[in-house]
């Protein structure tokens, strides 16, 4: 993309932002939980028909893709944003969020494109009316035991934490990171728009102690949490759901659940997501 193309994308969103205004809607648990599930665990990544299947389904939102591998610009259209924000009323479902999961085929750590993605994304979530914008970095956007790697995303975050802060929003880092090591890139931006994304299950798949790192990460530092099993319906494999609402009213967490996920081998999604989210509801709402 040249330097021309991104200024073009980077004004066309900021212009989407100030002439539709935000979908907003007041479903919220008693808990202070809203539900939601990612686009891609409910059909394809950036498909626009996931409102649809949210409200079939039973959700509050849905947490969608700012770009795919066969679209880069995909919401960072305007028309695009428009229609989005038109299937989330006509579904009377949320845009609970949004996510850049194509950084992990292509890395925010090293490749200029995302550089640009991840400074659109702001101007998109606003143009959508969320707060969070999830940083994926897994795969070729592993942080682990690459020192050079996490200073350049250091860097790249330094320099668009302000843009994200004068349009309120936060930019949520998921990763295989530990606590401590999320901590530390998020001193080292200090900025209140870059937070942690927390996956239960991918913290206890690298085996963790995610209550422990749920209490000290505190609500302050934890922007958003997937909820998600690998194989297993949520509830009914390694994470115990249970003591994470324990462990989130702990420490004053409200806000969204996007389930991720939590799909059983041979048992089709809409029933998986149906029973998801009625064990969701049992334990938070």
């Amino acid at each position: 993309m040249t330097r021309r193309d991104a200024i073009r994308y980077s004004v066309g969103a900021g212009l989407t932002a100030l002439s539709y205004p935000a979908f907003s809607s007041t479903k919220i648990g008693k808990a202070g939980f809203q539900i939601g599930a990612c686009d891609w665990s409910i059909g394809p990544a950036g498909d626009i028909k996931a409102f649809g299947i949210a409200k079939q389904i039973g959700l509050d939102g849905v947490q969608v893709s700012l770009n795919t591998a066969s679209d880069h610009d995909h919401l960072r259209k305007p028309d695009m944003q428009r229609a989005y924000i038109d299937a989330a009323r006509q579904a009377d479902v949320q845009i609970g969020g949004l996510a850049i999961g194509l950084l992990n085929t292509i890395p925010y750590k090293s490749d200029s494109r995302a550089e640009i993605w991840v400074q659109d994304s702001v101007d998109v979530a606003k143009a959508l009316g969320v707060k969070n914008v999830l940083l994926a970095f897994f795969s070729n956007n592993d942080l682990r035991n690459d020192p050079q790697g996490t200073k350049v995303v250091i860097d790249r975050l330094k320099a668009v934490a302000p843009k994200a802060e004068k349009a309120g929003v936060v930019l949520g880092i998921e990763s295989w990171l530990s606590a401590p090591e999320l901590m530390a890139i998020q001193d080292a931006v200090n900025s209140p728009a870059v937070k942690i994304y927390y996956d239960v299950c991918n913290a206890s798949d690298m085996g963790y102690d995610i209550f422990k790192e749920m209490r000290t990460l505190g609500k302050e530092r934890i922007c958003e949490v997937h909820l998600k099993e690998n194989g297993y319906l949520l509830g009914q494999g390694k994470v115990n759901l249970p003591e994470v609402r324990k462990t989130l009213d702990e420490i004053g967490y409200a806000g969204w659940l996007h389930i991720e996920g939590a799909v059983p081998k041979g048992k089709p999604m809409l029933e998986s997501y149906v029973e998801n989210n009625k064990i969701v509801r049992s334990l938070f709402n």
